[in-house]
This record gives C-alpha cells, sequence and structure tokens, in this order.
C-alpha cells in the first residue's frame, strides 16, 4: 500500500483538528496545507507545504483532500478536488445552498471510483451510534415522534469569524450552521420527511441570516419531528427525545471542543403501559470520551484503501439533510419574501 498524500484546504479550528486525526493514520502524510490567513507560501516546520490560497493545492499531486473552508467556496473546492483525481472530505455544510450540493452530486457521477464524505460529526458519537442500533435492533418498537432542539448564545460563538452572519457568504444562519446536526440525526433515525412546516426568525440578534428555526416534520409512515434550532439559547443545549412504542431514547448533552454542552448521556427508557404514574424503569449511560473525530476520518481512508461505500456522511446523505433544511427554510412563505 503506498503512502496516500494528503492536502488540508482551510487551516482553521476545524482543519487543524482533522490534521491531528491524519497523523494517526498509517500510510499517509499532509504534504500541503491553504489558509487566507498565511501571508505567502512556505514551508512548515512540519515539513508540510503551507499555500495562501486554496485553489493552489491542486498542484501537489494529492490523493486525498480535506476541504474546511467557507461555504460559498466548499462546492467548487470539492469539484475540483475530484477534477484532478482526489478523494475528498468535506466539512458540513456541503455549501451554501441546495444547488451547490446538486452541482457536486453531477460531478460526482463522473468520478464514479473517487471517494466524496461529508463531516457530519454527529453521527460518529459513541451515543448516536448506541441509538441507531437500539433503534435497528426493532426491541424498542418503531418510532412515533421525535424531538429536538440544538441551539447557543449566539452566531458568533468561541472566537469564530463573523462570516456566519453573512448570507452571501454563509447561506443561512443557525439551522444551516449547527441546526443541519439535528436535522441529519432526525433524518438517520426516522427516514426522510416528506411534509414540512417552520417558523423561521432574525427578530433578535437582526442579521440576514437565521437566528431560529422552528419546523413541525412528518415522514410517509406518519412519524412526526419536531426541531427548534437557535442562537438565543443562553445555556447551551443539545436535546433529542425519541419516543417508540416500547419506550424512549434521550440523547442529551453533546461532547465538543467547548465543553459547553454538558455532559453526554443516552436515556433509555422502558414503557409499562399498566401503569398510571408516567414514571417508568429507566437507565442513564454518560459518556466521558469523544472518539468521533478520530472515528469518521479513520472511516474515510478505510473506504479509501478497502474500497467500502461511505455508510454515514456520503453525497447521499448530505444532500437529503439539505434538501430537507431547504424544506424548512422554504416552508415558512414569510421567511421567504425576507430572503427576497
Amino acid at each position: 500500500m503506498h503512502e496516500l498524500r494528503v492536502g488540508i484546504a482551510g487551516f482553521g479550528v476545524v482543519g487543524k483538528q482533522r490534521y491531528q486525526c491524519i497523523l494517526k493514520i498509517p500510510n499517509t502524510k499532509v504534504v500541503a496545507v491553504s489558509d487566507k490567513t498565511f501571508s505567502d507560501d512556505h514551508l512548515s516546520q512540519e515539513d508540510f507545504s503551507c499555500l495562501d490560497d486554496y485553489r493552489k493545492i491542486y498542484n501537489k499531486n494529492l490523493d486525498a483532500l480535506f476541504v474546511c473552508l467557507t461555504n460559498d467556496v466548499a462546492a467548487d473546492a470539492v469539484i475540483q478536488g475530484l477534477k484532478n483525481g482526489m478523494h475528498v472530505f468535506c466539512e458540513k455544510p456541503p455549501g451554501r445552498n441546495l444547488r451547490d450540493i446538486e452541482c457536486v452530486m453531477e460531478y460526482k457521477k463522473k468520478y464514479p471510483n473517487l471517494k466524496l464524505m461529508y463531516g457530519f460529526n454527529h453521527r460518529y458519537h459513541c451515543s448516536v451510534q448506541e441509538v441507531l442500533r437500539i433503534i435497528r435492533s426493532g426491541e424498542l418498537g418503531k418510532i412515533l415522534n421525535l424531538r429536538g432542539a440544538y441551539g447557543k448564545s449566539k452566531l458568533i460563538t468561541f472566537n469564530q469569524s463573523d462570516w456566519r452572519t453573512k448570507k452571501a457568504i454563509a447561506g443561512g444562519g443557525v439551522l444551516l450552521d449547527q441546526g443541519i446536526h439535528m436535522v441529519d440525526l432526525m433524518r438517520l433515525f426516522a427516514g426522510e420527511f416528506i411534509e414540512v412546516h417552520s417558523f423561521v426568525s432574525n427578530h433578535y440578534w437582526n442579521y440576514d441570516v437565521e437566528d431560529n428555526a422552528y419546523a413541525l416534520m412528518k415522514t410517509k409512515d406518519h412519524i412526526v419531528g419536531m426541531l427548534h434550532s437557535s442562537a438565543t439559547q443562553w445555556r447551551h443545549r443539545f436535546h433529542l427525545d425519541i419516543n417508540l412504542e416500547k419506550g424512549s431514547l434521550i440523547l442529551s448533552g453533546i461532547l465538543s471542543g467547548s465543553k459547553s454542552y454538558g455532559a453526554e448521556t443516552l436515556t433509555i427508557v422502558w414503557a409499562n403501559p399498566d401503569a398510571d404514574q408516567g414514571d417508568p424503569k429507566e437507565q442513564m449511560m454518560r459518556y466521558n470520551s469523544d472518539p468521533s473525530w478520530d472515528e469518521e476520518v479513520k472511516t474515510f481512508f478505510r473506504a479509501i484503501n478497502e474500497d467500502h461505500s461511505i455508510e454515514h456522511g456520503s453525497v447521499e446523505d448530505a444532500y437529503a439533510t439539505m434538501n430537507l433544511v431547504d424544506k424548512i427554510y422554504r416552508a415558512d412563505k414569510n421567511w421567504q419574501m425576507f430572503e427576497g
């Protein structure tokens, strides 16, 4: 097996975190990174090229490319990577809007032998993997409904750049930036939602992207999902209730770099229809480590080296999740008028 030459387009917080994960993968070598903060092109102490423009990275004879760029250029960076014969891993969201991922899908058809994966990192958390196992086992029956809330205190947090508040660059606000993870998980657990109602607003922060999105959705099997994505959640929150025929699964908290969402827990509830107290047997599991970033990168390189298909984070997943985000935006007629 030859050593894979890897590049990283965008070397901010996420790009650097991906770099640390790549270092743990055998037979890989990061040979080039790009970031607009670099003053010129130079060689780093770690012996990789530092480029001041991501478009220069395609001249480095890479086998694989990690795209950690702003939403306005992410889709183009992926397409250029494919055109240059590279396997590509791209952070979420896959672009500013549904059209961006549609363009990517069209190009991906031309390169069936190349792997393309998107960073829907929450799918790789241990708590989420356990929920998926239980649902697929059928031990708690079929899903009846889901209620999800994912929120933070503002659109710009943890020293992030303000590009997330600008529609021309970001495409959307808290729903597209953070809420997309909850949208993706609800799809993963319940299937595709075909009916969507929503309220989308920017009444508090007054940027040209949303600071709150509320959605009520239903699948063809009559599973109802309720979603609140918020940038006015002063106590940062991640919470997902999944109610099934024979019990409930409750995801609460998520291990993250900010450590502001509380402990990551999964509570399993076993229904007791014969009791009327509404206080059934339950068990809580707490997860004290987060291997999701490493596992996600391992999955990408395993798909390359062993020619595996990508189960979590495929381009089809990215399209379906973006399609649902798009439906949530479009379901609010007043928001469409604001969007112009």
